[in-house]
């Protein structure tokens, strides 16, 4: 990519480091919220050139991994239908649900197709109006506006073969839910920069003044997360519990506005059940009653499956921050990017897939 190299520089890095170092005096745990920034401290080693005091905590931040189980068996029995053309991101197709995954149904028949973006969903739905054509529509607030402008598409252009099963979840709400946890152990986050991008940074401030910890919305390249860490650190130093945006070359105070005004024109706020976290209040969004009839979840009658995850996996206490990947007795035996027990260590976001490949 052009230009990454500069937020790629070793002596810059150095120089960030020494700057860490200067300012703690006493041990903080930061917790990143953001699969993208997981990998790249661990990829590039960046905790590893942090001083003792500082402890970094890797969080709910890979859309895939808080997809809930009980999503995915409803995924695998929308595209196990004949009718069905099922559409998803490329990464979704290996999270394992109860008894199997998505690939498992494309091998024994299925019409399962990877898109990249919920458009193209929209226009196989086009090209095959015999066909029922359903997306798969996860993550963060990141993509919210494009699942959401698919949505609108399909009720301006009458088509109706087109649906979603959608498991939006909210990062504010899951940040919340961390603190109020009797085990929680963070005292300052790193916030998502591409969901900034889209909501602004208004909704962490009143999260920043209630729990006392300061919050700072980063990037994704390793020169971003030290000057992210580095700020978190001089803010808990000095007992200021602020939202700082480190990321301010993608990120606006008030965000992306257009972009809000589809989501909340399309979708409204609800319970969301988390993997890993549990059910959290107002931490989701799901089609409004206008949008009813794109709904997956009522069109095949899928609403009522529910699952609990396997016991042998540890990921949600991974994605709380509780536990790391090598502390799973699973990790890199039973549990392999090939055998995978959880969504931690399938999404090129995960947490475990991140230790699988740089740490092992």
């Amino acid at each position: 990519m052009k230009y990454v190299h500069e937020y790629r520089d070793a002596a810059a890095a150095r120089t960030l480091v020494k700057a860490i170092r200067s300012t703690v005096t006493q041990p903080w745990k930061i917790m990143e919220v953001c699969g993208g920034q997981t990998h790249a401290i661990v990829r590039f080693g960046l905790d590893q050139m942090l001083p003792g005091e500082i402890t970094l905590l890797h969080g709910p931040g890979c859309p895939v991994c808080v997809t809930p189980l009980e999503t995915l068996d409803k995924a695998i029995a929308i595209a196990s239908r004949p009718e069905v053309i099922f559409c998803s991101f490329g990464d979704m197709l290996r999270v394992p649900g109860s008894h199997e995954d998505l690939f498992r149904v494309k091998s024994r028949g299925g019409d399962v197709r990877v898109v990249y973006s919920p458009l193209d969903a929209l226009r196989i739905a086009q090209e095959n109006p015999a066909r029922e054509v359903v997306f798969l529509a996860v993550g963060f607030e990141t993509t919210a506006p494009a699942n959401a402008m698919a949505a609108y598409q399909a009720r301006r252009l009458g088509i109706r073969n087109f649906s979603m099963l959608v498991s939006h979840v909210l990062v504010p709400p899951a940040i919340e839910a961390i603190l109020s946890s009797a085990s929680n152990q963070v005292n300052g986050f790193l916030a998502a920069g591409h969901v900034c991008t889209i909501m602004g940074i208004g909704e962490y401030k009143p999260l920043a003044e209630r729990f006392r910890v300061p919050i700072v919305v980063t990037g994704f390249e390793p020169l971003d997360i030290l000057q992210g860490i580095l700020l978190c650190v001089q803010h808990l130093e000095r007992r200021t519990f602020v939202v700082e945006n480190q990321y301010a070359r993608s990120v606006r105070a008030a965000g992306n506005q257009h972009a809000q005004q589809v989501i909340l024109e399309i979708f409204e706020v609800v319970p969301r059940k988390w993997r890993g976290l549990g059910a959290i209040d107002r931490s989701g969004l799901a089609l409004r009653q206008e949008y009813a009839d794109f709904d997956a979840e009522k069109r095949f009658a899928v609403d009522q499956i529910a699952a609990e995850e396997p016991s042998e996996c540890i990921s949600g206490l991974i994605l709380q921050g509780l536990k790391n990947p090598t502390e799973c007795a699973a990790f890199g035996t039973l549990c392999t990017p090939e055998t995978p027990l959880g969504a931690t260590m399938v999404s090129a976001e995960g947490t475990c897939a991140a230790y699988y490949k740089y740490r092992r």
